[in-house]
């Protein structure tokens, strides 16, 4: 495998066009949500999930190139191929949870990059493969002189097999943004 910066790998390009070719799974309506409206309820068969952290850092340039260069699926312990780093809109993605070689697939597609003075950030959405059906919103923000971390999704089971251990699968959601959330807050 082809590395490049800060140890993501490089997908194929039979991967790349596979997956850029790919319907996103998750439900249009989903790409315009606002995450932006803290009371806005979950669309009708789908979870909302909201988490946000203050960092120790104040460098928000440096913790939005970090986001933007996959650091925060890195330093959760996540392996990460993907197209394009810095990434950008529509750049594919296959993250890996899992134990050493075994690792579940999770296919993602960049739908939004945030690229604003007191923000950056960028949100992706599931493709065939993911074992969820949603998106998932990464943003550093700065608020007076302090920068916050927030992660924000929306999902719902995407395999028959995460229907039945939804239960479990939600667990393993709210641990992932924890371990999301402490890479950054390093």
């Amino acid at each position: 495998m082809v590395r490049s910066e800060a140890g993501v790998g490089l997908l194929s390009e039979a991967t790349v066009r596979t997956l850029a070719g790919a319907q996103i799974t998750a439900p249009t309506e989903l790409l315009a949500f606002d995450f932006d409206d803290t009371a806005a309820p979950a669309p009708r068969g789908f979870e909302r999930l909201a988490e946000s952290a203050l960092l120790r850092r104040s460098d928000l340039d440096a913790v939005g190139d970090e986001l933007l260069s996959w650091g925060l699926q890195l330093g959760s312990g996540m392996t990460v191929r993907a197209n394009d780093v810095p990434l950008r809109a529509g750049t594919v993605v296959v993250l890996g949870l899992g134990v050493g070689r075994v690792r579940l697939p999770i296919p993602c597609r960049v739908t939004e990059v945030i690229d604003e003075p007191h923000r950056r950030g960028f949100a992706y959405a599931t493709l065939p493969g993911h074992p969820e059906c949603g998106v998932e919103r990464f943003l550093v923000e700065r608020r007076g002189d302090d920068v916050w971390v927030h992660i924000d999704a929306l999902s719902r089971p995407g395999w028959l097999l995460t229907r039945i251990g939804a239960p479990v699968m939600r667990w393993v959601q709210r641990w992932m943004t924890r371990r999301y959330l402490r890479a950054l807050a390093r």
